[in-house]
Order: C-alpha cells, then structure tokens, then sequence
C-alpha cells in the first residue's frame, strides 16, 4: 500500500500540458508571425508564457500556476491597455486565457501538482482581478449594453425641391440617389403624430412557400413618382398603387426560381429610371421601374402598365447572374433597388454568407436602362479590368455588395459599400485585393466602373462587419474651406465617418467611442486622432447635423500601411 508520502507526492498532468502546449504552440507560431508583419508582440509572448507552463505541468511543477497567474496579468494589462473598460473588446482578448486559469486552479489539478499555498493564491488573485475588471467593464459605460445619446437640435430649413425631387416625391430608395432619406413635406409634426390613423391597408398576398429559404422577410422601402407608389415583396412581386386610396393599379410577378440554395428571400426596392427619349408607342416605357431579383435577373417595366419594356434584353429582362459553373444560383441574389446614374442601372449582390470557399464573384455591373446592354463590371479581384464579362469569367469568392449605392453625378462618382469575401471568419490566404476591397465604401467612376478612391472600415476583417447601409451624400460648410462635398456612412461598428466625396479624406465627423484608437480615421493602415470641436456652420442636408464634429491630426507624412494587427489564433 502506497504511503502518504508517496500519495503527496507531486504528480504529472499529461491531458493538461498537452492541450496547453497546443494553445501555446499556436499563439507561438502566428505570433511570431504577426509580430514580424509589424503586429502586436504580444501573442509571442503569450505563446511563450504558455508554453512554460506547459513544460511545468508536464514535470509536475506547481511553478506552472505562478507562470500562468503572470499570464493572465499580462493579458489583463495589454487588454485594458488596448480597449479601456469595453466589456467586448476585454472578453475576445481574455476570455480563453481565464477560463484555462480556472481549470489549473481547479482541486484535482492543484492536488495533482502537490501546489502550495502560494502558487494558488498567486493565480486566484490574478483570476479574482480579472474577474473584478470584467464586471466593471459589463457594469460600466464602455459595456456597449447601454448607450446613451442625445437628440440633434434644431435642423436647416428644407428647401421645397430637396436634390430636385418634387416635394410629393420619393423616387428613389433614399428619396434620393443621395441617400439623403429626408422629405420636405410639413404636414406631419411632433405635436400632431400622435394622432394618425391608418388611412388604408393593401395585402400583397405574397407568404411563404415550401420550396423558400427559412429567411423570408418583408424589408422593402415603396418609392413614389408621377402619382403612382411602387413596392416590392419577398418573391419580387412589384405592385404600383394609388397613394390616396391604396388601390392597385398594376402588379407583375417575375416568377423567381425560389429554392432553398439562397440564404434569404427579400426585396428592399424598386428603382425609377425617366426615358423620355426611348418611348415606344403611346408613350410605352418612357418611365421604367428597374427591378432586380432574388434569381439574379434585371426586369424594365413600363411604370404605367407594368408591361415589361420590349427593347430591354429579351421580352424585357437580363440574365445578370455572375457565377462559374457548379454554383447554384441561389448563391449569389440581388436583395436591394440598382442605382440609377448616367441610364445606367448599378447593382451588386449578395452571397450565401459561410456556404462555402468556393462562391460567385462579388461583382458590381452595370447595364443600360434602354437596351439592357451591359456596360461594364468591377471584379473586386481585377479592378483594372471593368469590361462586361459573361458568366463563368469573374473571379470567385471576392468582395460583395448586397446594399444599394449612392449616386453624385456631378462628379461622375457612384458609391458602394462592400461586404467580407468568403469566408467571413477565416482571415487566411486572402488575396490583397480582398484584403482592400472588404468591408469598404468604394467610389467607381459611372460610366466606366473606374475605381477613383477606396475607403476600408475595418481592416482583415474577421467578424462579418459589412458595411451594411446605403451612404448619405451631404454638403457640409466647413470654416476655411467652403462648401465640402462629403459622404456620411454608418457601419457595423459603434461609429460612423465622412468622407470627402471627391477623395477619401476626412471631411469633419469621425463619431466613434472615446477609446477606439484605430477605427475612424484609419485610412488603410494610417490612423489619426481626432480632435472634437464644434458642429460646422452649416450642413446642406435637412436630415440633421451631428451633435459633435471632429477633425483629424494625421501623421505628418503619410507611411506605408501596415499589415492589421489582429489575432493570430483566429487570422489563420
């Protein structure tokens, strides 16, 4: 029978040093890759720290706790260091770390170990510290659970005619290809809106069937022009309706090839195209709506009739589907209104988010609204190139765009923001176009697709953090600068940031938490800090002006950007 010498004393914990080891071997191994791009040391010496322990666990040591309580200070320190009180930010960076430490400070490994009182309390106190600051990051107001926000004061007065729309108008997803999202009309005030009433109802009639996705919803944004409102449902019915009364006046059902391939069914609008100088006979088509659908084809119908528009394509559609062979089609779908910029429509699409490596291109194109003629396409993978391609010829599983643009015609710009290539959470060998075009706004040139500027929100992004809205296209008066053309884009993340529109520099807003250091005037590996004053003087732009304005000290000369520092255990 063993004495209780022998029981005491201090044994080896193979499972546990074996899957220490493996953490460490990984945070060595990419950390020392990402410190050699220029990235944080920190997982190195992490990796390092865990391996040590590791080695302890394996001879028996209770040495391995003290190693790994300097661990988890370590981490707590470089985390508050890099992200202050942001529950978030704090979990994805410890949250693995802490739980290992409570499995080493568990009884039977401690026993195990023959540990003493110190090394347990050295890596209980450590643990119980980590535990205290998460709390008060979750209790706090850097949590992200909770935030508060103050209401814009007083707006400029709107012009009877905003961006040349009608007063009665909205022709287009936004109210305008602006994206300005803002009506003159007065009728309805803050002191009588609490006394509406449903003037009338239509049912569509269009519900779920069988054979569709389990994503079905309703997201549509009705546009009205020349006395008629135009909606659009699910399974891209497209109804025009009498705006007083809510009688249908026409409806055509495209009749979409639905089936469970497509991640969703949804259609969020229809866009309006004046073609006055297309007309055929009694006027057919000199306005067409352009419809856009879920089995990736583009319709121009007669806005008066719904009759499809007989020199478009064939019997009024186009086959705009991107993919190689081998992929369904359901892969790739248009959810969102094209723009409708130099009689051109502009559309890009969305991909079945994580099906697989292997998915169709990210494609923006762009077609005539007369003949259906493609114009040209931007393959995020071969910018240079934007001459139309027949299906099968575009490079697959780039960058998408599944939002509508904005439209300055002006300058001769459309404007798109971009989603994450497949797959969203694996960061590895993406290639550099991919690593440029995702999660972006990018400005083409309308009549060539041209790329003039890009401007990315998150970079090696491995959160899905699409840039998920249509951007606004504001005027700003800024002191000393005059009139700036500026656009406003709202992200995934917890900020939002304007741009000049002509190039992608900072105009004024840069709004974002205190302690995000490298987020809104990151341009491309070039981060400034920003400086908040006051709104500027004035923003042509009745939908309201910001409550803080910042501008940017950048670097004064400006550096190679860097590669992004992020997690090697997650970046493969």
């Amino acid at each position: 029978m063993p004495s209780e010498t022998a029981e005491a004393r201090p044994r080896r914990a193979p499972w546990l040093a074996a899957l220490t080891a493996l953490f460490g071997l990984a945070l060595t191994t990419g950390g020392g890759w990402l410190a050699a791009l220029g990235g944080s040391w920190f997982y190195l010496g992490a990796g390092v720290l865990l391996l040590v322990t590791a080695v302890l666990l394996w001879r028996g040591r209770a040495a391995a706790l003290l190693v790994y309580a300097a661990l988890v200070l370590a981490t707590l320190i470089w985390a508050v260091a890099e992200r202050g009180l942001d529950w978030w930010g704090l979990a994805a960076r410890g949250d693995l770390v802490f739980l290992l430490g409570l499995l080493l400070l568990a009884p039977p490994v401690a026993r195990r170990l023959g540990a003493e009182r110190g090394p347990r309390l050295a890596l209980a106190g450590a643990l119980a510290l980590a535990a205290v600051t998460g709390a008060a990051a979750i209790a706090g107001p850097g949590s992200g659970l909770r935030l508060d926000g103050r209401l814009p004061g007083p707006r400029n007065p709107a012009a009877a005619t905003a961006d040349g729309v009608p007063a009665g108008d909205w022709v287009a997803y936004g109210h305008s290809w602006r994206g300005d999202r803002f009506s003159p009309l007065a009728q309805i005030t803050p002191a009588n809106a609490g006394r509406l009433q449903a003037a009338w109802v239509f049912h569509t009639g269009d519900l779920k069937r069988p054979a569709d996705p389990d994503e079905f919803t309703y997201e549509v944004t009705p546009i009205e022009v020349g006395g008629l409102l135009y909606a659009c449902t699910p399974h891209d019915l497209v109804f025009a309706l009498d705006p007083d009364t809510g009688g249908q006046v026409w409806r055509f059902d495209p009749q979409i090839r639905a089936s469970k391939d497509m991640q969703h069914l949804t259609c969020r609008g229809v866009s309006y195209a004046a073609t006055p100088a297309a007309a055929g006979p009694d006027g057919l088509c000199a306005a067409r709506i352009m419809l856009a659908t879920n089995d990736a084809r583009l319709f121009a119908l007669d806005a008066r009739t719904g009759a499809p528009c007989p020199g478009f394509g064939r019997a009024g559609q186009v086959d705009v589907w991107p993919g190689n062979p081998g992929q369904p089609r359901g892969w790739w779908q248009v959810t969102s209104a094209p723009v409708i910029a130099g009689g051109l429509a502009i559309f890009g699409g969305a991909v079945y988010d994580d099906k697989s490596t292997y998915m169709p291109s990210g494609v923006i194109q762009a077609f005539d609204v007369v003949t259906g003629r493609p114009v040209w396409a931007l393959d995020p993978e071969q910018p240079d190139v934007t001459g139309p391609k027949s299906g099968g010829r575009y490079v697959p599983s780039s960058p998408n765009s599944w939002m509508s643009g904005a439209a300055d015609e002006a300058l001769g710009l459309v404007y798109f923001p971009t989603g994450m290539a497949a797959s969203d959470q694996w960061g590895g060998r993406r290639s550099p176009q991919t690593e440029r075009f995702s999660s972006a706004v990018v400005a083409l040139d309308i009549p060539t697709g041209k790329v003039r500027w890009v401007y990315q929100t998150v970079h090696h992004d491995l959160w899905d953090m699409d840039v998920p809205a249509q951007p606004a296209l504001v005027d700003l008066d800024l002191p000393g600068r005059g009139r700036v053309p500026a656009l406003v884009q709202s992200t995934c993340s917890p900020w939002s940031s304007d741009r000049s529109r002509a190039a992608p520099r900072p105009a004024t807003m840069c709004r974002r938490p205190s302690r995000s250091r490298r987020s809104a005037s990151c341009r491309t590996g070039r981060c400034a800090e920003p400086t908040c004053g006051a709104p500027p003087s004035s923003i042509n732009w009745p939908a309201g002006s910001p409550s803080r304005a910042c501008t940017t000290k950048a670097p004064s000369r400006p550096r190679r950007p860097r590669e992004p520092s992020s997690s090697p255990a997650t970046s493969g």
